[in-house]
């Protein structure tokens, strides 16, 4: 049974059936490829016909049921998940921040990577806020407060028609009920958030597991040995794990349950406080409060500030920053959920108390009754929204966009960049407090001056945080080779929020434009209607419409460039003096086609990404600065130029509406198209491999379940003796496209002496190009060498080969101490050896089947045969 190979083969993010992961034909008929280990959603596949004396064994490890599967169960779940987008980007960006230490125990709060964590804890949590604002002005300002008569609730599903009449209808009662919707969705998200730790529960290896053995309580001692035999000499000792060089060398990296319910706490306390907040605000600023209701609003009051006070700074704590595997709740988590109930229950109990006897009486800043059938009601067809919340929902937007600035500027250009954004937050308190006549030492403000006028030039001054000096990393030192810097200067981590962000911003606008529009019983809520939206939705839909204006312009500029490269590489397939038959000129085309798109991705993708981020984050600043201006962008009867805003504002208005829902739809059609899953599942794959380190509330990490199961499998083949027929000397880790990615968490995972008897294949390889550039502390040009150094085995070879093909555009060389492999694609122009069909393109696909890979993986097969050590005792 000796001098048997493992090829173990990871498939990419278009879940690859395990039949073809390995290589079985596709018409073929059953038996199916049976598995050998693990389960129905991940499990490990062998070809029927292999048996126990093979000296070569294919695997297959199939982890795409994590993400995806059949059922129509599974679709919906996905669908919802899907919703939850912007969280999971928002989470990628902490992992995006450049010079992240190789032991997490050493980042300190004051350095750069540290505050940079920080402030993108902060925006995750404001994320969790917009998103519960949102809700809230559907359930408290669209329903509680807009709809005041049968006919507007009648179109609402249930029995909302009391929130009309009598004892509900008075006060700030209907508001109560309205609540109920953003609780209602806290709820959810606080169920779904447990069942994931389910998820994460299953979890086969971690500390103290197999891999990381505990220490067990000493056994009875052992009989003395005759005086004529030795005792047995102890087996030798591990070596003292050296210093980690790369953050995935981390145990607990992919064990992270406790960090998980403490920050999901902090979240959904924080959201319900901030649900709290919106109305309660609004009654306490038109209604003081007197007697009994008093003595209820500002404990209230009081405890919701506590609640976000905490929340700041639990954020900045290695309570919430480290990953520590399972671990309680802890008395801030359990603080925080004491608050926040007393804090929702105060203020519900605020509400159903009768108005107060100082300022204005509710009802008569409410809309009339009747004008659903009479909108010509004196009243009606005025802005009668909640007081305050479309201030809230405007600053709420300028904030994230100016914290976002300081994200990408710290990250950048470190702590001294915080200083630009600092001031242009403090110069605009120091404005609104001003305009506002709150500081009576100075003049008063000049009469036009308003409070919007000072949202672009803060904006304008905290940029010149982002166009200071990068500030230099180990990366930098080093040649660098072409095409694998850090992205967009090191402001990778604020453009990926953003992107997070403005999904966030438009699924939160669409849906409250989608509910208007159903109150209005088909009204335009943007013309004259009776529930109105909140107006920063209006100038969100003309901003939307403009910004897929320039979407459409960058994806011009991108098929420029793509025709230039095809042009380019057709030039040098085709000699200019050639002898080629029209057959060969027209492959040459097809072969051109997919050699331009490798370099547009690996070259362009995301210089273009940079591109539409300035132009995005323009006109989100003028776009802020227009909703705090609190008037439309067009008037109620549009005439000549303004009625073409109006028709470009409705057109973006309508199809916000439908953003949530197209999102869902995509997300459920991403696992059963293959064409849709190999575009837009990339960005769902990418995005769910990370852990949730900072936004508890995205969806869960496959890689936490996929690679501490790899490490099993490994670790279990290994070590076992020589007599059984399941042991193997070596294995050769093949991964593919993402399965490249999860490969390489697992290497740096392992102990050496599982390490040094594998051989890792990539192909279809993102690792420089793509992860390396927009990850630089993981795989960075500094960070990336460690994986090679973890393949470096005592006989002196580096067992890592890294195939690509200058057709494949997810594919490119390494360069990090690997043996780099280019693969012909295709292998010739046209059919030889008797077949008539022309070899295929193969390009992203089908790399173990070219004569490269297989010549690769004989010649790695005798040597893991020949040259492995043997293992130590007392492992396993």
């Amino acid at each position: 049974m000796s001098g048997r190979v493992l090829e173990l083969r990871v498939h990419g993010v278009s879940n690859t059936p395990p039949a073809q992961t390995l290589g079985m034909p596709p018409d073929g008929e059953p038996p199916q490829p049976r598995r050998v280990a693990g389960g129905t959603v991940t499990g490990f596949y062998r070809a029927p016909g292999s048996g126990a004396d093979d000296p070569l064994v294919v695997e297959a490890y199939s982890w795409g049921q994590l993400t995806s599967g059949a059922r129509t169960a599974r679709d919906v779940e996905r669908a919802l998940w899907t919703l939850l987008l912007p969280f999971t980007l928002a989470n990628v960006a902490l992992h995006a921040r450049p010079g992240i230490p190789a032991d997490p125990d050493r980042e300190r709060w004051a350095s750069r990577s540290g505050v940079t964590a920080w402030l993108i804890r902060l925006f995750c949590l404001s994320l969790t806020c917009t998103m519960v604002v949102t809700v809230t002005g559907v359930g408290v300002d669209l329903v509680g407060w807009q709809c005041v008569d049968d006919a507007c609730l009648g179109r609402i599903p249930g029995p909302w028609e009391f929130l009309s009449h009598g004892w509900w209808s008075e006060g700030a009662r209907a508001l109560a009920v309205g609540l109920l919707a953003p609780l209602g969705l806290l709820a959810v998200l606080g169920l779904v958030t447990w069942r994931t730790y389910q998820y994460e529960a299953e979890i086969p290896t971690g500390p103290g597991t197999a891999l990381f053995p505990r220490r067990r309580a000493p056994a009875a001692p052992a009989p003395t040995p005759p005086v004529h035999q030795p005792p047995l000499a102890p087996p030798e000792p591990e070596p003292p794990p050296p210093d980690p060089t790369n953050p995935l060398q981390d145990p607990t990296f992919w064990c992270g349950e406790g960090q998980l319910r403490r920050s999901a706490v902090l979240h959904l306390g924080t959201g319900a406080v901030v649900a709290a907040a919106v109305p309660l605000g609004t009654v306490l600023a038109m209604d003081p409060p007197r007697g009994v209701r008093a003595v209820v609003a500002w404990p209230t009051v009081a405890a919701c500030g506590a609640v976000l006070l905490i929340a700041v700074v639990a954020l900045s704590r290695p309570y919430l920053t480290r990953r520590v595997g399972p671990a309680p709740l802890g008395r801030w988590s359990a603080t925080v959920a004491a608050l926040a109930t007393a804090a929702v229950a105060g203020t519900v109990v605020v509400l159903l108390l009768p108005d107060g006897p100082a300022g204005v009486p509710l009802a008569q800043l409410r809309p009339p009754v009747g004008c659903t059938h009479e909108p010509g009601v004196p009243g009606c067809l005025a802005d009668r929204s909640l007081p305050g919340y479309d201030w809230i929902v405007a600053w709420l937007g300028l904030g994230q966009l100016l914290l976002l600035i300081a994200i990408g500027a710290v990250a950048r250009s470190g702590r001294r960049a915080l200083v630009a954004p600092a001031a242009a937050a403090l110069l605009l308190v120091v404005g609104v407090c001003w305009v506002d006549g709150w500081l009576p030492p100075l003049p008063d403000a000049p009469e036009p001056l308003e409070l919007w006028m000072l949202a672009v030039p803060a904006v304008a001054v905290a940029a010149v945080g982002l166009a200071l000096p990068r500030t230099p990393t180990a990366a930098d030192v080093q040649p660098l080779p072409p095409h694998t810097d850090v992205a967009w200067g090191g402001r990778g981590p604020a453009v990926i929020a953003g992107a997070g962000w403005v999904l966030c911003i438009a699924n939160s606008a669409g849906l409250l434009y989608w509910v208007s529009d159903r109150l209005n019983n088909g009204a335009t809520p943007s013309g004259r209607s009776t529930v109105i939206p909140p107006i920063p939705v209006l100038w969100t839909g003309l901003a939307f419409a403009v910004a897929l204006l320039a979407l459409a312009v960058v994806l011009a500029w991108a098929g420029v460039l793509f025709q230039r490269l095809r042009r380019e590489a057709y030039a040098d397939l085709v000699p200019p003096e050639h002898d080629l038959s029209l057959h060969d000129l027209r492959r040459c085309r097809d072969v051109s086609v997919f050699q331009a798109l490798h370099r547009l991705v690996g070259e362009y993708a995301i210089r273009l990404v940079g591109g539409y981020a300035v132009v995005g984050t323009v006109l989100v600043a003028v776009g802020c600065a227009a909703a705090l201006s609190h008037t439309r962008p067009h008037p109620v009867d549009p005439t000549d130029a303004a009625a073409v805003v109006k028709v470009v504002t409705d057109v973006g208005d309508s199809m916000l509406g439908w953003l949530p829902a197209l999102v869902a739809a995509i997300g459920a059609l991403v696992y059963r198209n293959d064409t849709v899953r190999r575009t837009v599942g990339v960005i769902w794959d990418v995005g769910t491999f990370w852990p949730r380190a900072a936004h508890p509330l995205a969806p869960p990490s496959y890689a936490e379940r996929a690679v501490p199961e790899l490490q099993t499998r490994i670790a279990g083949l290994l070590a076992l003796t020589e007599h059984d027929s399941r042991r193997m000397d070596g294995i050769i880790l093949s991964g593919h496209s993402q399965g490249t990615v999860i490969c390489a968490a697992v290497i740096l995972q392992l102990p050496a002496r599982w390490r040094w008897r594998i051989w890792y294949f990539s192909y279809g390889c993102q690792l420089t190009r793509l992860y390396g550039r927009v990850f630089p502390a993981y795989f960075g040009p500094d960070r990336l060498p460690a994986l090679a150094e973890a393949l470096t085995t005592p006989p002196g070879w580096t067992g890592w080969t890294n195939f690509w093909r200058d057709t494949d555009p997810l594919g490119w060389p390494v360069n990090a101490g690997e043996r780099d492999l280019a693969v012909q694609d295709p292998e010739a122009l046209h059919p030889s050896g008797g077949e008539v069909a022309d070899p295929p393109i193969r390009n992203h696909s089908g790399y173990p089947d070219a004569a490269e890979f297989q010549r690769e993986r004989a010649r790695v097969a005798r040597l893991l045969r020949r040259g492995v050590p043997s293992p130590r005792q007392g492992v396993g």
